[in-house]
């Protein structure tokens, strides 16, 4: 077939995931031949958008569901949320290698320090946020954590969060490390680096199938400006957000069997009034509400988006059957298939709480909502809040045996000939891009990926390195990308 366009990879999907994995690629094989495809009229308009997500750098400084109390009192354990600082820190270096590079323009384009607070109030979350803080300040990558039950102290940290409040019990954390990240702004960029290689990027352009030969290359079949082309792939990378299940779904593997999504919409509230935004700077986490998804977490956050800062509050999630903002409202129902009805089924049994969390939500007025937010600031004028829909998350749900499980996080399905890998789920996704893309070259290329390894030591300078085992490491390395990105170490 003389017609036949072939590539190395072909990408699905222009968010931060697939702009990070085809840079990754194309710095260790130069000349390999990569396609990207994107369904909507301009690259990083999903998740990725600034607006679609709270820009927070996860570095599980602030999150408290990365470090989820003990049962019994005693000090809870650290190692999930020291994995997420782990997987930000290799991000964070990749980011600064790519800025000396010329890659990524002035960091201040889409990177800045903001600090990472925890804020709870009550006897019970006080006495979780101390003995937390007892088990951080002493990480090489929680450096510089401070904890206080001092209204003063906090007021300090945050004035909007204290002032006007009448709860008798309240503590915070705060360290000057936290950052706030625009992903719209680094895909970007990312991929006008990757035209400049010499990727094809295609958007207002949808894959509507995936069919394998027998010799285990691809054929993708695409509308818009791909229509009617005969587009082979080697490898298929489908970074497609919630779009993800249903392309991974077409292409038949095994692996994605008995795999759903729960959909999950969100809303924040919004301001961009400058006597209210200049009183506060930090991100602000708290405890979830019983029932609530961990995206559910309340936050008050210093947002900046080319170059302008807004103070975010909420999110405000809800049950929407859609698996992209911009999706169809029959995408959870077309999802179903044999294998996964008795997870899907599961999971609603399991988790009915929290659909019953989800529909309260959706029945909030713009007044309930408010009312949150002065609940979180008290003194707060409610005049100049805005309302806006945020983005569209879609968890995994995970087949086990005789059911399955609703799982916040990100999970990498790829298929046993490694000739096709997507990725399931939502936060902290697009903080530890870098990492989980890692993951998807190792299962793309499992018997030659070492050769790799020296080009990704320069772009990654502690690759394969766990930062928080060596403190001297650690705060070197921070220092050093703090430096190049222009954060406070």
């Amino acid at each position: 077939m003389s017609n036949v366009e072939s590539f190395d990879v072909a990408l699905i999907g222009g968010g931060i995931m697939s702009a990070t994995l085809g840079v990754l690629i194309k710095k260790t094989n130069p000349e390999a031949r990569i396609i990207l495809f994107e369904r909507l009229d301009s690259v990083a308009e999903e998740s990725s958008n600034p607006w679609n997500n709270a820009g927070t750098g996860h570095a599980a400084l602030c999150e408290l569901n990365y470090m989820p109390d003990s049962k019994d009192g005693s000090l809870p354990d650290a190692s999930k949320a020291i994995a997420i600082n782990e997987q930000f820190q290799v991000s964070r270096q990749f980011w600064a290698t790519l800025v000396k590079e010329g890659i990524l323009s002035s960091p201040e384009t889409f990177i800045r320090s903001v600090p990472h607070m925890t804020f709870v109030t009550g006897e019970k979350d006080v006495d979780y946020l101390k003995r937390r803080f007892t088990v951080l300040k002493d990480q090489p990558l929680f450096a510089g954590m401070e904890y206080s039950e001092d209204p003063k102290a906090i007021a300090k940290w945050a004035p909007l969060i204290v002032e006007g409040r009448e709860d008798s019990k309240f503590a915070a954390t705060y360290i000057d490390q936290g950052t706030d990240v625009d992903y719209g702004a680094i895909t970007k960029q990312l991929i006008h680096w990757l035209k400049g290689e010499g990727v094809e990027v295609l958007t207002s352009t949808e894959v509507k199938k995936l069919y394998q030969y027998q010799d285990k290359t691809w054929r993708l079949t695409a509308s818009g400006k791909a229509q009617g082309r005969l587009i082979k792939a080697e490898k298929v990378f489908v970074g497609a957000g919630g779009w993800a299940l249903k392309l991974l779904q077409n292409a038949g593997i095994p692996e994605i069997k008995g795999y759903g999504t729960f959909p999950v919409s969100g809303h924040f509230l919004r301001t961009d009034n400058p006597e209210v935004v200049a009183r506060h700077h930090a991100k602000v986490y708290s405890q979830a509400a019983v029932g609530a998804p961990p995206m559910s977490v309340p936050h008050l956050d210093t947002r900046v988006v080319d170059g302008k800062t807004s103070l975010l509050f909420g999110p405000f999630a809800g049950l929407n059957p859609k698996f992209l903002k911009s999706g169809s409202i029959l995408d959870l129902p077309l999802s179903v298939r044999p294998s996964n009805i008795v997870p899907y089924l599961s999971v609603a049994l399991k988790n009915f709480s929290l659909v019953q969390y989800l529909i309260s939500e959706i029945l909030k007025s713009k007044k309930q909502k408010l009312q949150s937010l002065k609940d979180f600031v008290p003194n707060s004028d409610m005049q100049g809040w805005e309302l806006y829909e945020a983005g569209q998350r879609a968890q995994v749900i995970k087949p086990t045996k005789g059911g399955g499980t609703l799982q916040f996080g990100t999970e990498v399905i790829s298929s046993k000939d490694s000739s096709i890998a997507g990725l399931l789920g939502a936060s902290p996704g697009a903080s530890v891009s870098v990492s989980v893309m890692l993951d998807v070259m190792q299962k793309f290329y499992p018997q030659n990926f070492s050769k790799f390894e020296p080009e990704l030591r320069k772009l990654i300078p502690g690759y394969g390195k766990k930062l928080n085992a060596d403190p001297a490491l650690a705060k070197k390395t921070l220092a050093a990308t703090a430096k190049v990105l222009k954060l406070k170490a």
